[in-house]
């Protein structure tokens, strides 16, 4: 049995790579179900300030297409930024989020949010030597 029954996590998947594909593998290998959200085209040019590669419904669609995950959604700024208003629309028991943000104010805020609800978070590692930025820059 794995050790929580539904899981969350959250990213833009643009150019997906080996690194998006083992993050997903870890998350799953943790949990029954295994919800994504993909965020909208309107957070990747906004918040992240880049133009993105893969329309928001291509990726979508290329996330919800791998064995390990149950099922993708794109999400707005609000879902990707508010913790707890992914918890209300996905009731997920686990947020698997990467290691860089552990310890951030931003998440030490959500630990505390949702300790009385039994939600706990998990931090992965990112795989090293490959990324999204760095395909870009080959390409070009």
């Amino acid at each position: 049995m794995k050790k929580y029954k539904v899981g969350y996590t959250a990213g833009v998947f643009d150019l997906f790579h080996v690194g998006h594909l083992n993050l997903l593998e870890r998350c799953k290998a943790m949990c029954d179900v295994l919800i994504v959200g993909v965020c909208d085209d309107n957070y990747v040019r906004n918040i992240k300030h880049k133009e993105p590669i893969i329309s928001e419904t291509d990726r979508c669609r290329i996330i919800k297409a791998l064995k390990c995950v149950d099922d993708a959604v794109i999400v707005d700024f609000k879902i990707t930024d508010d913790k707890m208003l992914a918890y209300e629309k996905f009731k997920f028991d686990v947020l698997f989020s990467g290691d860089d943000w552990k310890g951030s104010e931003r998440y030490l805020r959500t630990e505390e949010q949702f300790k009385p609800l039994g939600v706990s978070i998990e931090y992965l590692p990112y795989t090293k030597g490959v990324s999204t930025s760095e395909l870009k820059s080959k390409i070009r």
